[in-house]
């Protein structure tokens, strides 16, 4: 039954009296907003007529909002998210018996008349005369499927939905004006499938799909015959006919579908009446979309990614552009997260910290030379409820995320790479006291330190001299605050800019000061996570990436970010820093967090009063940092009850490292273990893991 009708010609003259023609203007245009007098027909029909006349000529359709999914690196379901939960399909998946119910129901005479139907205006203007008010309207499918385009168009500015959603002759006009042109370009079968995947059907649920698997969880391909009539029946008024809500009002429109399906000849008598007499079954499918409904703690990666769709200038040059693509939805998403280093990595944090603790454990972990981020979790759950939240605390506030934490001395390598690009030795030894004044020092803009006070190791008995690889495994501030002054404090700057920490993760400048060797910045978790992945990786850096590809709903795709690889510092600079690293697991602070089974490098950090606990490390194969905080304050983690033990004095070893090492066991469970490059270090030894 569908049909197509050549474009008619388009002066203005030929416009004016063909839309004289369908009107009287739709008998004041649809009977229910009526020209002030019959006298002033002809004035209201020629002002009507140079309104409609200045209407651009284009009917734009914007593409319809629907659901997202988000997927794993292995095509698991993430989550779904949407701003409407919409899924678009093509007419041959929606039952005949629905569009017919539709059609019978909203505008009997679709198949028989062009935009506008005279005599169902007509119909109308006389059943609203005898009521006194406005019983029946006018409006053919196509004009409320022009309307309904208006609605889409003003998306979730409500002010903008009620001001389509006005009955003035104006809106009338612009309703006429597109669906005459619809009407010249479109099959009818096209406009009716169309309008069921725009329309509303309640229940949050735009278009018949998704109406057909809220009320009956079935696909609107398999809608029986009550069930179709129920839907159509809701189209008028999703609130008043809401079957959740209103189920005798519900039937009793579902029924007067039936009847008229059997007026027009849809359905036979006795079909209709073995309908009428079913009562309703419906079978709900509670709308579950959001980051709220991942498992696995997968919700802060969901949350990232949407974070990284809106921000990322690859998905669209404007904040605007890249808000519309999240809006308009109906992508496929498809990520680097790997199901199992998730759930190794969430029963890692969940373990070592209890949700209701007040400290949380929080882990990323990423893929050295690809920067794929293959799992992000913490201990926290993901909602709004009580010991959960929203904030992620892996990452920066500009992707949704916290203000960070001092990081302690996984910092201290950082300037060791420094120091080791300008020419300093593995085997430079400093005296390294317990305690001294800081030695002076210059930032890039050649404001000169020192610092008041004086740096300090963590035990009286930590003295040495000590060479670099010794004081990395002891963890040496002394000497660490003397190698920072002899590399340079722009040096060393300039190498935290080169491994992508250039501001702190509130948004605040770098603070390029003495202390920032013993990790006194405000860093995430991803960051310092990427930073050692850049040592396991021979010195190329690459940035973080959560996202493999995007699928339009046209089958599209759009581009996404890449992980922008380049080398920050020599091959050589890296796999001394990976041979003093593998020291620190072996024999070092990070012996706690070593593995038995395969290489392992990796650096702890304790901040001030043991607020926070760090352990940074890498495989060939993954690199991670895991941080413990006191999320309040925060409070010395000393004395607190975490994960059901009271902690006695909080280390990044014992504390963080634990949270680290499980998550790498049971994230590379099963996988052949690689071997790290090494250098020789001074005395001619040589760590081979």
């Amino acid at each position: 039954m569908s049909s197509t009708r050549p474009r008619q010609p388009g002066s203005p003259l030929t416009r004016t009296l063909r839309f004289l023609g369908v009107s009287v203007l739709a008998g004041a245009l649809a009977a229910g907003i009526a020209l002030p007098a019959v006298g002033a027909l002809g004035l209201g029909a020629k002002n009507a007529a140079r309104s409609f006349n200045n209407l651009p000529d284009v009917f734009k359709t914007p593409p319809l909002s629907q659901a997202s999914q988000i997927y794993d690196a292995d095509g698991g379901l993430i989550a779904t998210v949407y701003d409407r939960d919409r899924t678009v399909i093509p007419g041959d998946q929606i039952a005949p018996v629905m569009r017919k119910a539709l059609v019978d129901i909203e505008d009997n005479r679709f198949y028989q008349h062009g935009a506008a139907d005279l005599q169902g205006v007509l119909r109308a203007l006389n059943k609203n005369a005898a009521s006194g008010g406005v019983a029946q309207g006018g409006s053919t499918l196509t004009q409320q499927y022009v309307k309904n385009v208006f609605v889409e168009q003003a998306g979730s500015d409500q002010k903008a939905v009620l001001e389509a959603q006005r009955q003035t002759l104006g809106r009338k006009i612009q309703e006429l004006r597109y669906a005459i042109e619809l009407e010249q370009t479109l099959p009818k079968d096209q406009i009716l499938t169309n309008y069921l995947n725009i329309t509303f059907f309640g229940e949050q649920a735009y278009g018949v799909e998704a109406a057909a698997e809220r009320y009956f969880s079935a696909h609107a391909k398999d809608l029986s015959l009550p069930q179709a009539a129920l839907l159509a029946g809701i189209v008028q008024s999703p609130s008043m006919y809401d079957p959740v809500t209103n189920a005798r009002l519900a039937k009793q429109r579902r029924d007067t579908v039936l009847s008229k399906m059997a007026q027009y000849g849809s359905i036979t008598a006795a079909q209709a009446q073995q309908a009428i007499s079913a009562p309703i079954k419906l079978k709900i499918s509670k709308p579950r979309q959001g980051c709220i409904t991942a498992q696995q703690g997968e919700g802060f990666f969901c949350d990232y990614v949407h974070h990284v769709v809106v921000t990322d200038s690859a998905f669209g040059k404007t904040a605007a552009e890249r808000q519309a693509l999240w809006s308009r939805g109906g992508l496929q998403i498809r990520t680097t997260l790997v199901p199992k280093a998730q759930k190794a990595l969430q029963q890692s944090v969940t373990s070592h910290a209890y949700t209701t603790d007040d400290a949380a454990a929080v882990m990323s972990l990423v893929q050295p030379g690809t920067g794929r981020i293959v799992a992000m979790g913490q201990s926290r759950e993901y909602g709004l409820g009580a010991h959960q939240t929203e904030i992620n605390l892996n990452v920066g506030t500009d992707m949704g995320g916290g203000l960070g934490f001092p990081t302690g001395s996984t910092f201290k390598p950082i300037v060791a790479a420094a120091a080791l690009e300008k020419g300093t030795t593995p085997d430079q030894k400093y005296p390294a006291p317990y305690s001294m004044p800081w030695p002076a020092m210059s930032d890039c803009a050649g404001h000169t330190y020192p610092e008041n006070g004086e740096v300090h190791n963590d035990s009286p008995s930590l003295t040495g001299p000590f060479a670099m690889p010794d004081a990395m495994a002891q963890s040496v501030n002394t000497y660490f605050a003397q190698l920072e002054a002899d590399t340079g404090l722009c040096d060393v700057s300039k190498m935290a800019n080169a491994l992508g920490i250039t501001e702190q993760a509130g948004g605040t400048k770098l603070q390029v000061v003495p202390s920032l060797t013993l990790g006194s910045n405000d860093l995430t978790p991803l960051e310092m996570a990427n930073v050692y992945a850049t040592f396991a990786n021979h010195g190329t850096y690459c940035t973080p990436v959560a996202v493999t590809s995007v699928t339009k709903p046209d089958g599209s795709n759009v581009p996404v970010p890449q992980a922008n690889c380049h080398q920050v510092m020599s091959a050589e600079t890296a796999d001394t820093v990976t041979t003093m690293l593998l020291g620190v697991v072996q024999d070092g602070t990070g012996k706690p967090a070593g593995l038995t089974d395969r290489d392992s490098a990796g650096k702890t950090g304790t901040t001030d009063e043991s607020k926070q606990v760090w352990f940074a490390g890498y495989t060939p194969e993954l690199s991670g940092a895991a941080v413990v905080s006191d999320t309040r304050s925060p409070q010395d983690l000393d004395g607190q009850s975490i994960a059901g033990e009271t902690i006695g004095q909080a280390f990044g070893g014992t504390l963080a490292g634990p949270v680290w090492r499980d998550s790498i066991e049971g994230a590379l469970a099963g996988q052949p273990a690689g071997t790290l490059t090494t250098t020789t270090l001074p005395g001619g030894s040589r760590s081979d893991g």
